[in-house]
């Protein structure tokens, strides 16, 4: 893609005017449109201002610059990198930290990254062609043979997870595919959606949390979601504190399967005790 019509549809995309992006780049609406039509070639500063000020996600930052004629700018490291492990112990200790409620890491494409032990017993009963290497979070939420047949509110919840999915044209094509054509229950607010699943523990009512690592300068680190569960009722509460959830934990930390593949995730330690120097 050519950068004049690339950087148009980009600033389209986040409906601002040629003079809204003129004033957050600190350059005038006439250059700008000169820039857009091909009449002016911008200098390196100038695609990284337009980038930012656009607040456009650092691989398409990236792509704007490479459309402009430039090097990338921003690093797109392996997971398996030493520039990355202190992130990679930095997780370790959150998702261990979040026992015994679930938490996981995912990547651009849902791929699991690394899951704490809660999770892995969360998604116990799931087909195993699901879980192991090359889990898709996303896929195991709404496949038939996944959690879908004990998600309460899964008219709900399906649409939480389709929304994530614009980038990933396929994907959501094949997941949309398995939701049925239910309407949204009374009081849906359509944020904050809770997860409401059935479990041998009892109905578990989940709130997520999503962390992104915003200040990131990496493509690969600044991809990385970490979506951590937590109990929205005492009753949910009870069941992730009792000695039967407490031994799904430890069981789930000891079945292969439950692991992603070596070399692409980051490995969690099921039992923290043996972490300890």
């Amino acid at each position: 893609m050519d950068f004049p019509r690339a950087l148009r549809e980009r600033r389209t995309r986040g409906h601002l005017s040629q003079l809204d992006l003129a004033l957050r780049a600190g350059t005038s609406q006439r250059h700008l449109s000169f820039i857009e039509s091909g009449r002016s070639v911008p200098g390196r500063n100038m695609v990284v201002r337009l980038a930012e000020s656009l607040e456009l996600p650092l691989r398409e930052r990236n792509e704007l610059l490479l459309a402009a004629g430039y090097a990338p700018a921003y690093p797109e490291s392996s997971l398996d990198d030493p520039v990355l492990a202190p992130v990679r112990t930095a997780i370790d200790h959150i998702l261990r930290g979040h026992l015994p409620y679930p938490a996981l890491v995912v990547d651009r494409g849902g791929d699991l990254i690394a899951a704490n032990t809660a999770f892995a017993a969360l998604t116990e009963g799931a087909a195993p062609e699901l879980l192991g290497p090359g889990t898709n979070a996303y896929r195991l939420a709404l496949h038939p043979d996944g959690l879908a047949p004990r998600i309460r509110n899964l008219a709900e919840w399906s649409r939480h997870i389709l929304a994530r999915l614009d980038h990933l044209e396929e994907l959501r094509a094949e997941l949309a595919a398995y939701v049925p054509e239910l309407e949204p229950s009374a009081g849906h607010l359509g944020f904050a959606v809770p997860l409401h699943l059935a479990s041998p523990y009892g109905e578990l009512h989940l709130m997520t949390t999503v962390t992104t690592f915003a200040t990131a300068v990496d493509v690969t680190l600044a991809e990385l979601k970490l979506e951590a569960f937590l109990p929205s009722d005492p009753e949910t509460s009870e069941a992730l504190a009792s000695p039967a959830w407490a031994t799904a934990c430890t069981a789930a930390g000891q079945t292969p399967s439950t692991r992603t593949a070596p070399g692409r995730a980051l490995k969690v330690n099921p039992n923290p005790s043996t972490n300890r120097s």
